[in-house]
């Protein structure tokens, strides 16, 4: 739902239906050496990248990188996507 005032999100239908990752890893993170906080799955193109939480913003990277514009959550528990271009979370 979006916040008071603000039109809801209209990306959604670029959310493509993607398996479950194998490897919940942020393979760039692994390439440096680095930690990542939490993981993000990008809802078009399958790709796993880290948060803004970790030193390397992989999947806002991403976003910038390509125009895809919703992420989810896919640590344990997590239910929503993220609009980068709308600035919206939505619950699942």
């Amino acid at each position: 739902m979006a916040p008071s005032g603000r039109r809801p999100c209209e990306h959604l239908a670029a959310i493509t239906e993607l398996p479950e990752p194998a490897n919940h890893v942020c393979q760039e993170c692994e390439a440096l050496g680095d930690s990542w906080v939490h993981l993000r799955l990008c809802m078009e193109c399958g790709h796993i990248g880290c948060c803004d939480s970790s030193k390397n913003r992989h999947a806002s990277a991403h976003y910038r990188h390509t125009g895809h514009r919703l992420i989810r959550g896919i640590e344990p528990g997590e239910r929503w996507v993220w609009c980068f271009e709308d600035e919206q979370a939505i619950q699942l």
